[in-house]
């Protein structure tokens, strides 16, 4: 992917960080994305996307650790020349 998406994302505290988005694919009618902090190239994360009642798109990070572990493979398979940590 040459042109990535950029998102922000809003944490807890209302801080805001921009995300760049590496990769993305569907999984069972999920949406997730694999995206780096701007600042922190060096970590990765993923998140699921969510929709509201009022049809807003939320990302959540994946915690589960079954579940982020299916996806990193996933990721992992997409992208065979970034190693990722668990």
């Amino acid at each position: 992917m040459e042109d990535n998406k950029l998102i922000t994302f809003t944490l807890e505290d209302d801080t805001e960080i921009h995300l760049e988005v590496i990769e993305e694919t569907k999984i069972n009618g999920v949406n997730y994305l694999l995206v780096v902090d701007k600042e922190e190239e060096d970590s990765a994360m993923i998140l699921r996307e969510e929709h509201s009642d009022e049809q807003e798109i939320t990302y959540i990070p994946v915690e589960d650790d079954d579940e982020l572990q299916a996806i990193s493979k996933v990721f992992s398979e997409l992208l065979e020349d970034i190693e990722f940590e668990k």
